[in-house]
Order: structure tokens, then sequence, then C-alpha cells
């Protein structure tokens, strides 16, 4: 929306969050004094790859409330921002944008340079973030968020890894797994299960011929040399076919040999095989006959059990690898038996394929089976299987083609129909895995990937689970018990390219394993023999002089003072036994060089040009200032070229350049580099492998290099990028290759972590456990560990709670959390998924810009989604919000603001003896006590909604029965009114401020609530709830409700006043007189009894006598009179004079009220007489017209 469409809601709202970023007070929130301690809060990382949807705004705002109340409570709550930066989620989105289609393709492209593309995108809607995430009233730190993607959280994750792998839970294995073609990757379990989609599929039953033998039950007839037997295997994966090489039965069920005699003629099926022969004969289960061979009249010619087809032997499918070279041919094309097969579906017969399967391995394993791998890794036929070379196994659909998936299957069943293979085929729907970014159907495929040994784990998670509070209860045992139950050993590894590095580094020649923890790990494993000292130069005359001197040809020699400073520089070098300099060829250098040379016994001496001073360019030769001035900070140096000059980035790739060759060069040597001041700076920065900000941090810290400065370089390869920062991604960690014990040479794998177990690892990579901040974070001493709470969607059972807890539990063996708020989705009004392309969803900003953040907020947090169920998101919805909580409690204020200028003296609310205050203090310290309860168990609808009830309560009631009170002549009533007013709308906006950030600081503010903003309030304490004061007080509303339904049927309006009202006494009992009075009042009753034995609960004298009608005309004049004053803009204290015009009756109606209309409708006067205009009423045949002049 436009700036002048927004609704003043929004407005309102956007005028707060500029109060807070202006006054910074989340910032004090969690500075201010937290008496009660911390609360710790772990925020799980988005995927930075889109823009935020309600998806994320949903739990983001449960994230919001709960910090905000413990803050309130006296703790203190760190709230950071994080970005999960890597895996497939940011690997397609930068394949798609620059059109690589396949691995290959990366690698042509350059691994650098696309995992360059991807660390660029990663924050390309960081402002956006920013921006909306704020704007939805979310209190959290995004100016310090960590990124998955960060050298030290990638650090961290190799601590985790290596002190697992220590544990003995961590090992190689090979499996079938779900592989995605098309990213040429595993993916976890976990993962899997977030992909699958109906699909239309092919199943098959294929004819496996009998090989000949002498046996009766399974061969080929001898004495009919045309006679063949088929085994009949089903399966659902015809691509699967050319790997065949078993057959598997269970030696338990009955089998059959069935003979089909001939096509049943009413059957019209597709499935017919034309080219069965009636001599032929057909094994399968007998329980599976009847819907095998449901098309054909047949015979069964012997029964068996399975027992008697195990070690029979049959012919291949296809033949392909059947003349090859395989390890275990010999026991290729048998049955064996299984108990994995059953006779639910198919025939009884399951065909094996070791490498496209988990009980196809298990029993490949168990019966030494031959392994054939058709398939590659991108999903393609190998080219053996001449037939199909080259074809996709199961294709990605496309719009051009939503069936592509079938092609190849198709394909398939097509040769056996033609090779006479093909018995039936069978469409179906099934559940089938796709790849959860990308889309591609998933294969079944047997490869290596390194796993966490989950199993091993399995009884200790299932206890520290036991533990946790969750909300909802059910799905501790539940969503989450159950997939913790049947858990399964966890593949770690990706083979694919933006990604933390596994760190394991195996030998070529011996295949030992080296598995590092830290970058200090890995120095031990790259550190030279060589040992470096870096020295500035002495005091030179450009020094002294203040200019910029970056010339060879220079004559600025060294001062007297630095020549001092040099030898006395001297007596730190002289037991480091120098072998060699290296220096810079200035003037200055040279003569630093020579005076060391001669004190420390150096001969041998080599000048580098690589170490020359930095090049200034246009400054050359004038004042420094003017050089250190040209940018605002040191920071912008190292990417700011000056005129003719180098950046800072291009100095530190020279010398970067230059320490790493001479470290390649030279081995054993003590050398000693004579430089300048950046240069010298910036060598330390390169061996730290420092970043920009790091490179800054740390010479301010050290005040490097003041003349004639030495120290030493504890110089080790590490990884890095261009700009020597440590960088641990591919491909530069792979240029790290150190010596095995054996004399071989040690790479390190072509692996990256599943991006979901850097998401699990996220409390202590984000504080860089354990290598610092262990005063912030230590789980060894519980600090900062376990979360208090965390919240995320039931998605997350399977993704971000599960790898939480499994590594929490082998690192620690506890629960990284202990309370956890689980969130339903988020769908569209009628129930779909929202869509983009459906636009089936209002846009968040639309939202935002007319209703308002606190509406939707409330809105999603008071209904059930957040108890794990879905939510159909409605508009009408968060409308509803802004009405009946919103604008009445504006309402309220307004009400408030008109009169806060009548409030005289001192008062204290809860000194008044009026029943109205007194109820609505009750009814505040029980909406204290209901909401603090549910906050208190993380049910933040059951916290919630009691809001809603008591602004109702509060508006409807309380100020509606107190009006005439405000405008009253007892100052002493109408000051607790409006003090009782004021104090509850002070403390319902403590209590709303978690759920309604923005309202509650509107309101807090404008009645000057004692603090600089509400959120820095503490947390209202519950008083004593006077449980009699609230029932008396709805029995008189229930009452009113009957009265009113009972006037209602009998026709008679409200303004009409009636005689008597009697209530059933046996039921009903109020003896407070005040209580009484409300009733009359509400029910414009003149007198209330109770009385028992009433056949119903209530009973009205209907009778209207003359003076109750003209009391009742009288009532609704006086309604329109303030109508009318409501219309004009007037406030209470404005007097005006009504002017009437009407006849005689009409006069004595308004003479017979005069004192009551003077006072209640601020008149002045009253003038009868006739008018040109005014605004006619007309009110039981009574006609007045009415003019108020101010």
């Amino acid at each position: 929306m436009t700036e002048e469409n927004k609704s003043e809601i929004a407005k309102s709202e956007e005028n707060v969050l500029k109060f807070w970023q202006e006054n910074k007070i989340f910032e004090k929130s969690v500075e201010k004094e937290a008496p009660n301690g911390e609360f710790t809060f772990y925020d799980g990382p988005p995927f930075a790859t889109g823009l935020p949807h309600y998806g994320h705004l949903l739990p983001g705002t449960m994230k919001d409330i709960i910090p905000r109340y413990q803050t309130m409570k006296g703790k203190r709550v760190n709230r950071r921002w994080g970005w999960d930066c890597h895996g497939l989620p940011i690997e397609n989105l930068i394949e798609d944008e620059l059109g690589l289609k396949t691995k290959k393709d990366i690698f042509e492209h350059g691994v650098e340079k696309f995992n360059q593309s991807a660390k660029d995108s990663v924050l390309r809607y960081d402002a956006d973030w920013k921006k909306i995430v704020p704007r939805t009233g979310r209190w959290v730190d995004m100016s310090h968020s960590y990124k998955t993607m960060d050298t030290t959280y990638s650090e961290s994750i190799w601590w985790i890894f290596k002190t697992v792998y220590e544990k003995k839970l961590i090992y190689e294995g090979h499996k079938a797994m779900h592989l995605c073609p098309r990213c040429e990757t595993t993916l976890s379990n976990f993962e899997v299960n977030q992909g699958y989609k109906d699909i239309k599929d092919i199943s098959v039953t294929a004819k496996f011929e009998v090989e000949h033998t002498n046996s009766t039950n399974d061969t080929n007839d001898t004495n009919n040399t045309n006679t063949k037997t088929y085994i009949l295997a089903w399966t659902t994966t015809p691509w699967t076919l050319p790997g065949n090489v078993a057959l598997a039965i269970n030696k338990d069920v009955i089998y059959g040999k069935f003979q089909i005699l001939s096509t049943k003629s009413q059957t019209n099926s597709n499935n017919q095989n034309s080219k069965l022969q009636t001599n032929d004969f057909y094994i399968l289960a007998k329980d599976r006959a009847s819907d095998v061979l449901k098309d054909y009249n047949y015979k069964i010619t012997e029964e068996f059990k399975g027992s008697e087809l195990i070690g029979k032997s049959y012919k291949p499918v296809f033949d392909y690898y059947q003349n090859e070279d395989l390890e275990n041919k010999e026991n290729g094309w048998k049955i064996y038996g299984a108990d994995f097969v059953t006779t639910e579906d198919g025939t009884g017969i399951v065909h094996i394929a070791p490498a496209f399967g988990s009980d196809d391995m298990e029993l490949g394993k168990k019966e030494n089976l031959p392994f054939i791998q058709h398939v590659t890794v991108d999903g393609k036929f190998k080219p053996e299987v001449k037939d199909f070379l080259g074809l996709s196994v199961k294709p990605k659909d496309t719009k051009e083609d939503p069936i592509a998936h079938l092609k190849t299957d198709i394909e398939i069943i097509r040769w056996l129909q033609e090779n006479n293979k093909f018995f039936s085929k069978e469409n179906l729907v099934h559940s089938y895995p796709h790849c959860w970014r990308c889309n591609t159907p998933l294969l079944n495929y047997a490869t290596s990937s390194w796993f966490l040994k989950v199993t091993d784990l399995k009884e200790k998670l299932l206890e520290v689970n036991s533990k946790i509070h969750w909300v909802p209860e059910h799905i501790r045992d539940g969503r989450f018990g159950k997939w913790l139950e049947g858990a399964r050993d966890w593949a770690i590894s990706r083979t694919r390219f933006w990604g933390a590095p596994l760190p394991v580094w195996k030998c070529k020649e011996c295949d030992n394993v080296h598995v590092l923890g830290s970058i200090d790990d890995l120095k031990q494993k790259t550190k030279g023999t060589n040992k470096y000292f870096v020295m500035r130069h002495g005091e030179a005359e450009n020094n002294t002089l203040n200019i910029s001197s970056t010339k060879f040809d220079n004559p600025h020699h060294l001062t007297e003072k630095g020549r001092e400073q040099v030898s006395g520089a001297v007596a730190k070098l002289k037991d480091k036994k120098i072998d060699l300099i290296i220096s810079s060829p200035f003037v200055r250098t040279r003569e630093t060089t020579e005076i060391v040379s001669k004190e420390i016994g150096v001969s041998e001496i080599i000048f580098d040009e690589r170490l020359i001073e930095t090049q200034v360019g246009d400054f050359e030769g004038k004042d420094i200032d003017e050089y250190r001035n040209y940018t605002k900070t040191l920071e912008e140096k190292f990417n700011q070229v000056p005129p003719n000059g180098e950046s800072l980035n291009q100095l530190k790739k020279r010398v970067g350049d230059f320490i790493y060759e001479i470290d390649k060069k030279y081995s054993d040597k003590n050398i000693l580099i004579v430089t300048h001041e950046y240069p010298a700076w910036l060598l330390m920065s390169v061996v730290e492998g420092l970043n920009t900000e790091k490179s800054v941090e740390l010479k301010k810290q050290e005040n490097l290099f003041e003349n004639a400065d030495v120290k030493e370089l504890d110089f080790a390869v590490i990884p890095h990028n261009k700009n020597y920062e440590v960088d641990l991604h591919m491909p530069y960690i792979d240029d790290i290759k150190f010596a095995c014990e054996c004399g071989g040479e040690m790479e390190r794998i072509k692996e990256v972590f599943d991006c979901w177990f850097e998401s699990g690892a996220m409390p202590y990579a984000s504080n860089h456990y354990p290598f610092e901040n262990l005063d912030k974070f230590d789980p060894e001493k519980g600090i900062g560990f376990p979360a208090d709470f965390i919240a995320e969607g039931t998605d997350q059972t399977r993704g971000w709670f599960y790898t939480s807890l499994v590594l929490s539990t082998a690192l620690f063996e506890k629960a990284s959390f202990n309370n956890v708020i689980v969130n339903g989705m988020v769908m569209a009004e009628d129930g779909k998924k929202m869509s983009k392309s459906l636009r089936n969803y209002p846009d968040i900003s639309y939202i935002l810009d007319k209703y308002g953040a606190d509406a939707m907020r409330y809105y999603m947090i008071s209904s059930p989604i957040v108890r794990a169920e879905d939510l159909n998101f409605s508009e009408k919805g968060v409308d509803e919000i802004l009405k009946k909580i919103i604008l009445k409690t504006k309402n309220v204020l307004s009400f408030y603001e008109l009169y806060k200028g009548e409030l005289k003296g001192n008062i204290n609310s809860l000194d008044s003896n009026n029943v109205l205050d007194k109820w609505i203090l009750a009814r505040l310290n029980m909406l204290v006590a209901e909401v603090s309860n549910g906050l208190d168990n993380y049910e933040l609808d059951r916290a919630s909604r009691p809001i809603a009830d008591f602004v109702e309560d509060f508006s409807t009631w309380y100020i509606r029965r107190s009006r005439d009170r405000f405008k009253g002549e007892d100052l002493n009533d109408r000051n607790f009114a409006l003090e009782t007013t004021r104090f509850v709308l002070q403390e319902l906006t403590k209590v709303m401020a978690p759920f309604m950030p923005f309202l509650s600081e509107e309101v807090y503010q404008k009645i000057s609530g004692g603090k600089e903003s509400v959120h820095l309030e503490d947390w209202p304490t519950v008083g004593v709830i006077d449980n009699k004061i609230l029932e008396d007080m709805k029995n008189v509303r229930d009452i009113v409700s009957l009265a009113l339904e009972a006037r209602a049927k009998t026709g008679i309006k409200v303004r009409q006043p009636l005689n008597e009202l009697k209530v059933e006494g046996g039921k009903w009992k109020v003896e407070d007189l005040e209580l009484v009075q409300i009733i009359k009042d509400e029910t414009n009753i003149k007198n209330v009894s109770f009385v028992e034995g009433l056949e119903s609960e209530v009973w009205l004298d209907t009778e209207i006598t003359p003076e109750l009608k003209a009391e009742g005309q009288y009532r609704e004049l006086l309604r329109n009179i303030q109508r009318m004053r409501k219309d004009a803009n007037l406030v209470p204290s404005d007097m005006v004079e009504l002017e009437v015009e009407t006849d005689d009756a009409g006069k004595e109606l308004i003479e017979k009220f005069a004192e009551d209309l003077r006072r209640t409708a601020g008149l002045e006067k009253i003038e009868f007489e006739g008018l040109d205009d005014g605004e006619e009423i007309k009110i039981d045949g009574l006609v007045f017209k009415i003019k108020l002049d101010k």
C-alpha cells in the first residue's frame, strides 16, 4: 500500500516502531537488570533463499512473546538472529541462476566460482528481513546474526564431528539410501520424508524362466520341450530389473504351479498378455493367484512350501551382466528365502536388486550375492545396459511433460513384452519420495556415506525426550516420540559443494583416516619446519616529516633515533638463530637489515619487492594524514583503491603470496622478514587468516606496528580465499594435504555436511564453542545450555528439533531444550497450501498495512495453530481481532482521555467502595493470573484468549456502566472511576505487551506510564482475586441477559421503562443494593425482587402506565440528543443551548424531565420556538424539530 492508503492503525504502529528504534528500547530491555537470572532461548536459522512468509512470522511471534514475558519477569533474554546459509536450497537457487543442470556443469563452471556465487547470494534478502521482522513486532538482534557459513561456525561443527567420532558414534558405511539423481547426493531419512507425494506409476509382473532340472515342482516339463515354467515376480520399479540378481520367497508360504487354460471372455483388460502359452506353467504364492490370474481361467497343478524353491536357478530377464566377471557370480540368479516377503500384494515373490533397496542389500550381504549397479549417480543407465543407454531411470516431470517419470518404466515394459518376459502390468497411485529442494523423484540407491549412529543413542534419546515439556503434549510421545523409536542411523554427508566440509582426511596409499576437530588441529598437520619473525624498519626521515614515502628511490634514511631503535630490537633476535633475512628493498628497510645482519651475524640477505611499502598512488610525498583520511575508516581501505595506488586487500595478497611461496621454498630455516608498518601487520593477518573486520581489530588491539617492532609469525598453511582469509569451504579446503605415517599423502574426502547437521549444531557453533565465549556458553557448566525455550513448526519434529536433540544427546547425554512449542501450518482460507501462483492468501504487507501487526499476531497466537494444528488463514479473522480488541481498547483510551483532566488529588483505586471498581480490579487480577499461568506453561492460546474476554468486560460493561460516574457530581466517585480506569489501562498494557507490543506501547505512552516504555516494565503481580464479587457480577449479568431476552420476546424495547422484574430466588440471590441497581439500570425496570417458586427464571410486569410511557419517550429523545452532540464532535465539557419546535404534548414531555435533560445532555438552556432548520425526531406520534447551538 502507498503511505496515504495505510490505515491509521498501521501508521500508529510504525510510529511506535520508530520510537523503539530511536530510543533503543529493545537493547535497553536486554541490558536492564535481571534479578532472576538468564533465560536461554535458541533461534533456529531460516534458509536465506527468499522473503519471509506466514510460516516464518507465526513461529517468529511465538519466539517473541515468551522472551518478552520472561524479560518482564526479571530475566535477561538474549535473542540473536541466525541464517542457514548452506545446502541444497542455496545450491539449487544458484544452479538455476547460472543455468547449471548437473554436477558436471558445476565442475566445468568452477567450484570456486559456484561457491562464491552461493556466498554472495546468501544475504540478498537480508535488508527485506530486517525490515519485515521488526515491523511484525518481533524483537531480535539481527545486526549480529550468526551464519552457518562462517568459519567459526564450521570450526565448531568440526569439533562436534570429531568429539562424536571419538565416541565411536560416527562411521563410513555403504547402504541403500535415497539419492537425488539431479543433485547427485544422498539425503537423510527426515529430508526424504519432507518430499513424499502421490504419483501415478506402473507396476509390472515379469516372467523369470526356471532353469531346466529333473525336479517336479519348479521345472520345465522334460517330456515336452516346448513347455516352460516361469516364476512371476512383481515390482513397482521396472527400471531396477536390469540389476536383478535373485528372487526372494517366504519359506513358510504355500506356493503353487499354475497352468493358464484360457482368457476370460468377459474381461476386457489391457493388462492381458496375448503371448501367454497354455502349455506353460507359472509359479506364484497360492493366496495371490485369484488376483494375479484374475483375467484368466487357470488350474493349479502342484502346491509346495516356499522352502522347496530355495536354491533353484532361473534365467536372468536381462543378460547384460551374465557374462561379466562379477564377484559372487556363482550365487546369482537363484531363489532365496527372506522373511520380508509377504502375500499382501504382488505375487509373493520379490525381485532382488541389492543396489536398489535396503532389504535387497541386506539379503545380498547375507547370501553373498553379486552386486550390480546398472545406474549412475546421476540416475542414468550405464553403457552396458545397451537397450536403454543414456535414459534417466526416473525423470522429473515438467509442465510440458507431466508424466515424464513414467517414460523409462514404459520402455522397460515394452522391451519385456517384445521379448516374452512380460506377464502383466497395472497402473497404481502411491506415495513416492521426491527431492525436498528440486522435486526430482528419488532413487533407492546403494552408495557410501558417513553416518551418525543414532540407533546406539535411541534409548537415551527416548529418555531425554521424556523430560522435555512439549506443547502440545502429545507430540512428545506421538509424532516426535514415534520418530525417535523408529530412528535409523543418520547419513550426515553430502556429495555436494556449498557446505561445511567433513574434516576427514584419508591416505591414498593405506586408507588411514585422520579426523580433525579444529583449525589448530589442521595447522598441526600443515605446519612446516621454518620459523618466521617480522620486523618493521626503525624510524626514518619520512616518519619525522609525516609524509607518504612509497617509491624505491626515495632517499629517506633511518634517523639516529631509528638506528638506536633497530639496535635495541636486535637483543630480541640474538637467540633466535636467524638463518636468513628477507627484506623490502627500500632505503630504510635496507639500512635496518644491514644493522641487524651485522649484529647477529647473518650473511644471507634477499630483497623481495612484495614486501615494499603500501602503494598510496597520488598521495605519494604528501602528508600521511591525507592518505589516512582518504577513507572514513581503516576497513574501507581494504577495498577502496587510491588513485594509482593499491587497496589493502591487494597489499595483503602480495604479502600472502610471499609467505606461502617462501614456506614451500625453504625448510628448517629461521627467517627474519624486514618490511613496513602495513605489510608487517597484514602478514600477521594472513598467518591468522583474518577477514577485514578481524584484521582491523588485531591492529588496534596490539598497536601494530611501531618502528623496529619485532613479532614472531606462527605460520602454518591454512585453507584461504584469494584475500587470504581462512575459508574452510571447497575448493580451498581440498588444497590442504599432508603426510601420512606410511609416507603416503592424506587428502580430504570430497563431502560436505548435511545442512541439517549444521542447524542442529546451532547452540554450539553460533557461540564458537568450545573455542571462545565460555563465560556465555558452556554446556559442561550449564551456562547457556540447555535452552529454556525453543519453537518451530510441526515439520521440524523431523528436522531441527530432531537434529538438535541427536547432537546434544551424542555430546552431553542431555536434551538441548527444556520447553518447546510446536505450531501447525498456516494454510489458505480454503484449506489448501498457500500458493503464490494461485494467489489464495493475502500478502503480509497488505495485512500489516490494513490491520496492523498486533491483530495478525493475536489472531494466529490465540488459535489452535499454537498446538500443532493447521490454521486456515482468514482476513476476516484478523479484522475481527482488530475490532474486538484493538479498537475497543483504543475506545476505552479515548473515553479516558476525554475526562482525565478531571482527575483530582492522589487517588488509589484499591480504596474505592464502588462495586464496579471492585469488580474490574478483581477481573484484572484474574486476567493476570490466567495469562501468567498460560505463559508459564507455554500455552499461548490459553494465555492470550483471556485478554479478549477482559477487553470486552472492560469496554462494554465497566466503562459503559461507569459513564455517568465520569460526568457525575460526586467528585469522589468520579475520581475513583477515572483512577481505576487509568490503573486498569496501565496494567492491561503490561499484560498485553508480549502479545500486542504496539498497542500496549501506544496506550502506555498516552496514559503516561511510569517508565520509558511498557516493555521495560515488570510483569504485574497477581493480587487477591475477589471470587465473590466476580460470582455476584456474573449472576447480575446473567439475570440482565435473561430479562433482556424476556423483553425481546414481548416486543418491548429497552428504552421503555417497566415497573417490576421478578427473579427466581431459588437459583439467584443478589443482596448488594449496588448490584441490584445495576440490574435495574441495565433492564430499565423500576423494581427487582427475588421470589422463589417462579415458573420461569424471570418474570416481567409488562403493563405500561402513562408515566412509564412518558419516561420511555423521554429516554428516546435523550438518546437522540446525545447522538447529535456526538455528531457535532462536542466534548462533555461543551455546554449548548437546545432549541426545540414541537406541539404542546412534546413540550409537556420535555418540561417534565427538563432538569435531568439539562444535566445529562449538557444544556445551558432549553428554548421552544419555531425553527427553519433542525433535525426532525419522531417518537410514538410526537414530533420534535431540534437544534443544538454552542
